[in-house]
């Protein structure tokens, strides 16, 4: 992200419809490259296992690691253990990602784990939080070598290169997740676990030892092994890094380094927010003084976007996030509250410059950190519909194309294994059918990645808004309406509504808008419309509302010097 100004250079242009050669400005929410994509996201080894040969089924020995599943109501399970999900998997089905529109895979973590289930912390159980007694890294946030990979993940000929080569070739791009907050589980293990609490540096020698030890008995001053980690507790029981010592920041930075080198196109970044934003910063600016421009967003799982912004600004790092207040509001207008679209206004930051800029966040409506969004089939529908029409950067949760486990938290259900029975029930679902068919439209429409937002109608059932682009020789407006009511709409657009022939961009049919006439279109029950004119803009009230959002829309100014974040808040 960059800093924007709120001054932006006129381009004579000739040849502009019904009015000749007029002065074109260039109006759009965001010039980011990775604005174009949309993101499907897979916890790896809960998508498909797609070579048995690396389960490591033995794992563990006396704590093993494979398939350790939590009893449920109902004969209903979860599971804490490794179910084999891999590399191989997803290459496998990359053509079921990308016939559903999406363009990018977001993988979680790729790092080494440890190999054993952990014995401290209170036992994991059917809807426990922060729980982690038995459970493994399978998820891959329990990082103990940070430069190498996990075992489970490759398979001969496919190590992390190789699987972005591979992605690649399918026209799949790889956002790699990752964690610089903590390591793995550290204290409270009746005996001291294999690798549990530990680091090892790139060649694989020990490099910091938590020791079985308690945040407050550690001793960084006389012991070296201590000194990657701080002496007061961080999240459940994972050791906390050291955000103040330069050595942590060079053994992270190196290591991500490293995969960025080996073909990762972004970044995810977990616990974003228990880090502080100098830290960041430098992280920021290591990775991308070797991948330049290279984007990075992260969680702080904050529904105050006061408190979430800060993290996009340039003096932060210029690091995107992911859009927890619009997604509380998502579960809202599409879960089973179905509050109307008014709940979304406030939450999309348009016009208060609260943001680096809001049109490059990442949005979603649910993940493995929480329940899984609890909608019907028409739910799911409409908020993807919302999704891939509204401003930022669209992420879907492995498993939503069906409804997958739908309304489940984590130690509930939340991450089950989808596998390729998942994909079979998932073909011809009616919410993969809708969900693809606007994840294609969104990527072959420059003004639903990157146009401003204009709403015209938030209320209720029903949605219309504008998305404008224009710049680059690109002259785009579309009009995006949204019905998300059991029966049809009709809606009548005349406001800021620009003269010209507009088409339709599902069906290709044409309607010629006169000067001061209206647009009307009847929109299904759970359904989309979206109307676009390809022509430059020269209706001075839609102009107006443009050069308004443009200088709005993006955070002009910032502190020089902003009061010290500490670890936590």
């Amino acid at each position: 992200m960059k800093r924007w100004l709120t001054l932006f250079v006129a381009i004579s242009l000739t040849g502009c419809a019904q009015r000749g050669a007029v002065r074109t400005e260039e109006f759009y929410g965001t010039g980011e490259p990775f604005a174009g994509e949309a993101v499907y996201f897979v916890l790896t080894d809960r998508f498909v296992n797609g070579d048995p040969g690396n389960d490591q089924r033995k794992q563990g020995g006396a704590h093993p690691t494979f398939d350790r599943r939590i009893p449920g109501p109902n004969g209903e399970s979860d599971n804490i253990g490794y179910l084999g999900g891999d590399f191989k998997g997803i290459v496998e089905h990359a053509d079921y990602i990308r016939g559903m529109g999406f363009t990018a895979v977001w993988v979680t973590p790729i790092v080494d784990n440890p190999d054993e289930s952990f014995t401290g912390g209170k036992p994991a159980s059917w809807g426990s939080f922060w729980t982690d007694r038995g459970k493994t890294g399978y998820h891959g946030y329990w990082g103990v070598n940070f430069y190498r990979l996990d075992e489970h993940l490759p398979s001969p000929g496919l190590d992390f290169a190789d699987f972005t080569a591979a992605m690649k070739a399918r026209n799949l791009k790889v956002v790699l997740d990752i964690v610089a907050n903590h390591g793995s589980p550290a204290y409270t293990m009746p005996r001291d676990q294999p690798k549990f609490g530990k680091v090892y540096d790139r060649d694989g020698r020990l490099l910091a030892d938590q020791q079985n030890l308690p945040p407050e008995k550690l001793d960084p001053v006389r012991n070296p092994l201590h000194r990657f980690y701080n002496t007061k507790p961080g999240v459940a029981e994972l050791s906390d890094f050291n955000e103040n010592n330069p050595e942590v920041l060079d053994y992270l930075a190196g290591a991500y380094e490293q995969w960025a080198g080996q073909g990762a196109a972004a970044f995810r970044i977990d616990t974003l927010g228990w880090m502080p934003h100098a830290f960041w910063k430098k992280f920021a600016d290591r990775i991308r003084a070797r991948h330049p421009g290279f984007f990075m967003f992260g969680e702080n799982f904050e529904y105050d976007a006061a408190k979430i912004s800060p993290h996009t600004w340039p003096e932060n790092g210029s690091i995107s996030v992911l859009d927890f207040p619009l997604k509380q509001g998502m579960e809202d207008v599409f879960g089973k509250k179905r509050v109307g679209f008014e709940r979304l206004a406030a939450a999309l930051h348009l016009q208060d410059g609260l943001y680096a800029n809001p049109y490059e966040l990442m949005t979603f409506y649910d993940n493995h950190d929480m329940p899984r969004l609890d909608a019907t089939d028409e739910g799911f529908i409409d908020a993807n519909h919302w999704l891939f029409t509204a401003r930022g950067i669209p992420v879907v949760y492995y498993g939503s194309e069906i409804g997958f486990m739908r309304g489940r938290a984590e130690h509930a259900g939340n991450r089950n294994y989808f596998g390729t029975e998942g994909i079979a029930a998932a073909m011809g679902h009616p919410i993969r059918e809708k969900l693809a068919r606007i994840a294609k439209l969104r990527a072959a429409t420059p003004a639903l990645q990157r146009g401003l937002q204009i709403d015209l109608e938030l209320r209720g059932d029903r949605a219309a808004f504008y998305r404008v682009y224009q710049r680059g020789g690109v002259h785009q407006v579309a009009l995006v309406l949204l019905n998300k009511g059991n029966a049809p709409a009709r809606f009548e657009v005349r406001d800021k509504l620009q003269p010209g022939v507009w088409r339709g961009a599902f069906d290709g049919r044409t309607i010629e808008v006169a000067e001061g006439g209206a647009l009307t279109a009847d929109v299904p029950a759970h359904g989309v419309d979206v109307l676009l004119l390809d022509a430059p803009i020269v209706l001075p009230a839609l102009r107006a509302v443009l050069v308004e959002a443009m200088g709005k829309s993006r955070r002009a100014d910032a502190p020089a010097v902003l009061p010290p974040l500490k670890k936590g808040d």
